[in-house]
């Protein structure tokens, strides 16, 4: 039970990532409270792996966010990890040449997930601090780190959660508060993965089932990843057996990209 006796709040924990994230947190006996958009999809996967709790939060929302995290920390009265896994809709922010696209929606996705991952983790920050302890982490993807086209600005928003990461790690390390990122690669499992290729199909030319089979052709061992392979490693990173990382993204797409 790597994480007995550990407290963690999870953002997006309705979604693919956040969900499978969230039960194996709780598999591995941290005490879960989700955080989600839209209550009902949060509070079924709450009910399913026995959360401590759920809500309706807009992690864009910082008097939200601030006041969720008082109400763990009133039941359960610290807080040990937070892990942001929000997402939007792919098919808004991807599909279009970056000549032909509008500011807005490049600046959509940067404006989201940096801000969502900046507002969870001061907020956790501020209670963490005080204990000397804890986990700030997130997920961001391949895009971050390599060039592929059609990607609008989805891939500056990930890189800009990399570079956060290092950065709140240099500030929050010597308080005692580790903060750390997972880059998956293509989990055929999440709906993420389809929404991003839809909008490229006609570009790409590639029928979805050759769309994954290109992905799975640049890892080593010629497949992509599960949702479950990556929580695995999310609660290894999460316990006090991995000390030692921190202000890094472990990289999870399975040698598509060096590091």
């Amino acid at each position: 039970m790597m994480l007995k006796d550990k407290v963690a709040v999870v953002y997006g924990g309705a979604g693919a990532i956040g969900g499978a994230v969230a039960r194996a947190f709780a598999r591995e006996g941290a005490t879960v409270f989700l955080a989600g958009r839209l209550r009902a999809p949060v509070e079924a996967v709450a009910e399913d792996i026995g959360a401590a709790g759920a809500a309706e939060v807009d992690a864009l929302d910082e008097r939200a966010v601030d006041q969720y995290l008082r109400s763990v920390v009133d039941r359960a009265g610290r807080v040990d990890i937070s892990f942001d896994a929000i997402g939007i809709p792919d098919a808004d922010i991807v599909g279009v040449p970056l000549v032909d696209l509008d500011a807005a929606r490049f600046a959509r996705p940067i404006t989201a997930y940096a801000t969502s991952y900046f507002l969870t983790a001061r907020l956790a920050a501020r209670r963490m601090i005080p204990n000397r302890s804890g986990v700030i982490m997130t997920a961001t993807a391949l895009p971050a780190r390599a060039g592929i086209p059609l990607m609008g600005g989805y891939a500056p928003a990930q890189a800009a959660k990399e570079a956060l990461t290092r950065g709140l790690s240099a500030e929050l390390a010597p308080h005692g508060v580790r903060v750390v990122g997972l880059r998956p690669q293509a989990m055929p499992e999440s709906p993420t993965i389809r929404e991003a290729f839809e909008p490229r199909a006609a570009a790409t030319g590639l029928s979805w089932e050759q769309f994954q089979e290109f992905l799975a052709s640049r890892t080593h061992p010629r497949r992509l990843m599960t949702l479950a392979e990556m929580a695995e490693v999310a609660t290894f990173l999460a316990s006090d057996r991995a000390t030692a990382l921190t202000g890094t993204t472990v990289n999870l797409t399975m040698g598509s990209l060096d590091d």
